[in-house]
């Protein structure tokens, strides 16, 4: 999930020897529980930013669970609430289910039913939260790109986007690890018309192949062993939204045969389930190699390939696109100090150039990580200068503007009027290519003269 979130269960039960040996149960199964002998002790601690689910018994003294029900539902209809009842009461559990209630049990219910039921529970209850977070985000944020960079590629890529934003194609992201492919999606969603919808992004690398079917397509009640409740897919999930299959290059092949059917007929048939159901959604799949290559290897099915591209954004590395470094690192610097933190940053001589002369394998990520350990102290500078033959020409040419630009404001003591007299250049042009290069002439200034 993209938001974790402390997530306890809200148990309400009058009987205290039953109330006794479930919160046991619960704890034993690693919930957080809150039990409560009434719902007029629990209601109080029931906000709209609740995280988790409630568990109620429907007969008690006062308030029932029914009641209780109601007025949780008054407070955030999406607040989970799992309702237990005995035999006589059946029908009153059904009419709450069709006003919304997640679930209910009939006493004496199995301990592994209440478990699967609140686990799932707390799964909704986290998903509601993080797209509310996503939308929060959305709208905070308003029209800002949150992309920093101005290099022509970034440029390009940002006007691409929110091209195809605006249509419901399917989009392939492709780029190398930590270039930001997820936040290329997230953009793609946030700037469509289903931004207000939800957006599930799933890792297909971290899913493990006998557990991707039921975590994608999800399956019915009494069709998977060890659990009696249905489970809704991501697939399903995504309904109305995006599903970001993010390396979707690691999708096991039986699967991509599966998927390739949801592409096609939009529709999604859970393990079990008598019929597919119709899905509106919006796929994008991320992938960090070229899944033409996949293709010919045998190890990515063609069609599925051919039907993921459509539209295809290619998100270029940090080394393609060496203007952004130094924007990107101020930025990374202020977080980690935020984080960390850290009192007043220098930029030095030795870690300018390692910013410029790095060819950062590991893009975005790299940076940030390094931007941290730069915070902390911890920063390697290795001396790049005995590799300088390895460059190309452009390459070799903008060091020796930077080294130019340096030696100036060395001599100027930081003055960057003074400077640009000498240098005889516009003093936009100047202040441009010192922040291209990551000089700070407040460090000049420090050092005097």
């Amino acid at each position: 999930m993209l938001f974790p979130t402390h997530q306890p269960v809200c148990f309400v039960e009058d009987d205290p020897a039953l109330r006794d040996a479930t919160v046991q149960a619960l704890e034993l199964a690693g919930f957080d529980v809150q039990a409560f002998a009434s719902a007029d002790q629990a209601l109080p601690t029931i906000g709209h930013d609740f995280a988790g689910a409630i568990v109620s018994d429907i007969r008690m003294r006062g308030m029932d669970g029914l009641q209780l029900f109601a007025r949780v539902r008054a407070i955030d209809p999406d607040i989970p609430v799992i309702l237990v009842t005995g035999h006589a009461d059946v029908a009153m559990a059904v009419s709450a289910l069709r006003e919304g209630a997640f679930d209910f049990l009939t006493k004496p219910f199995a301990t592994d039913h209440l478990i699967a039921s609140t686990r799932r529970a707390l799964e909704k209850r986290l998903l509601v939260l993080d797209n509310r977070r996503l939308r929060a985000a959305a709208e905070a944020q308003g029209d800002a790109e949150p992309m920093v960079g101005d290099s022509p590629p970034m440029a390009r890529l940002r006007a691409t986007i929110r091209q195809v934003a605006a249509s419901g194609i399917d989009v392939l992201v492709e780029g190398e690890t930590g270039t930001g492919k997820e936040l290329v999606a997230m953009m793609v969603h946030r700037f469509s018309p289903r931004r207000s919808r939800p957006f599930i992004a799933v890792n297909c690398g971290a899913l493990p192949e006998a557990l991707a079917e039921i975590e994608l397509f999800g399956h019915a009640a009494d069709s998977v062993p060890h659990t009696r409740l249905a489970r809704t897919g991501q697939i399903e999930a995504s309904d109305g939204g995006t599903l970001l299959l993010d390396e979707i290059d690691s999708m096991p092949l039986p699967i991509q045969s599966k998927f390739l059917r949801v592409l096609e007929e939009r529709e999604v048939q859970p393990i079990g389930a008598p019929r597919p159901r119709a899905v509106d959604l919006r796929v994008i799949a991320t992938s960090k190699v070229d899944l033409a290559a996949l293709v010919a290897e045998g190890r990515f099915r063609k069609d599925l390939f051919y039907r993921l591209n459509v539209v295809r954004l290619h998100v270029p590395p940090l080394r393609d696109r060496r203007d952004d470094i130094a924007p990107l690192f101020a930025l990374f610097v202020e977080e980690a100090r935020a984080r960390v933190g850290g009192g007043g940053f220098a930029l030095t001589e030795a870690l300018r150039r390692y910013l410029t002369t790095h060819d950062w394998p590991g893009n975005v990520r790299e940076l940030r990580n390094y931007a941290v350990q730069a915070v902390l102290g911890l920063g390697q500078t290795p001396n790049l200068a005995t590799h300088s033959d390895r460059y190309p020409l452009a390459e070799r040419v903008r060091r020796f503007e930077a080294t130019v630009i340096e030696d100036v404001l060395r001599e100027t003591g930081g003055n960057v009027t003074a400077a640009q007299a000498i240098l005889q250049t516009p003093r936009k042009t100047l202040y441009e290519k010192m922040g291209r290069y990551g000089i700070d002439a407040a460090s000049f200034r420090a050092k005097g003269r």
